[in-house]
């Protein structure tokens, strides 16, 4: 027998790899990210790297959420070895052999909607990837690092707005961002 079957959501998580530059409880905000994704019973998609993707991976993991990677590697040797990337809190991580740009995009057009949280230059480069391939995205306001450039591009390159929530509080900016993604694709479950 077939069953009815609804894919989840996939929300990807963008967000500096070196938090030097991001608000001091930065870790904590991207831990109750991914708390809340697998709370509401998402899958969480990564970079597998370090940093706040990192931070959102082991939330969700240890809520029992699902955690996928997409690594810039060609193996999971290269990944350790080559890239120094970990392995902690992904159920699975996907080899894409595309370098960190290639990888990227493919982070972008992967999800069903993007949260942006802190930033450094691939935080940047995934913002305009994700703005340029129209997804949903969240931003995760006062986070530090090049969130806080956002707006400003947006406001210069004057491409419009996008579909894009702007939210300081982590719980919220998840909720917002799935309402959104569900309005935006007539979901009804």
């Amino acid at each position: 027998m077939i069953q009815n079957f609804m894919p989840k959501l996939k929300i990807v998580i963008s967000g500096a790899a070196v938090t030097t530059p991001c608000v001091e409880n930065v870790n904590e905000l991207a831990y109750r990210i991914g708390k809340k994704i697998a709370e509401m019973g998402l899958i969480t998609v990564t970079g597998a790297t370090t940093g706040v993707p990192l931070w959102a991976a082991k939330g969700a993991y240890e809520n029992n959420g699902f955690v996928l990677g997409v690594s810039p590697a060609r193996s999971l040797k290269e990944h350790i070895k080559t890239y120094h990337l970990p392995t902690d809190y992904h159920h699975l991580i996907i080899y894409s052999g595309e370098g960190y740009s290639g990888r990227n995009l493919l982070l972008t057009r992967i999800g069903d909607g993007i949260i942006f949280i802190c930033g450094r230059i691939g935080t940047l480069n995934e913002f305009t990837d994700a703005f340029e391939e129209e997804k949903i995205m969240g931003v995760l306001t006062q986070s530090g690092g090049t969130e806080k450039l956002f707006m400003e591009i947006l406001k210069e390159a004057q491409r419009g707005k996008g579909k894009i929530i702007w939210e300081s509080e982590p719980e919220k900016l998840v909720e917002s961002l799935v309402d959104l993604i569900k309005k935006e694709n007539e979901f009804n479950f």
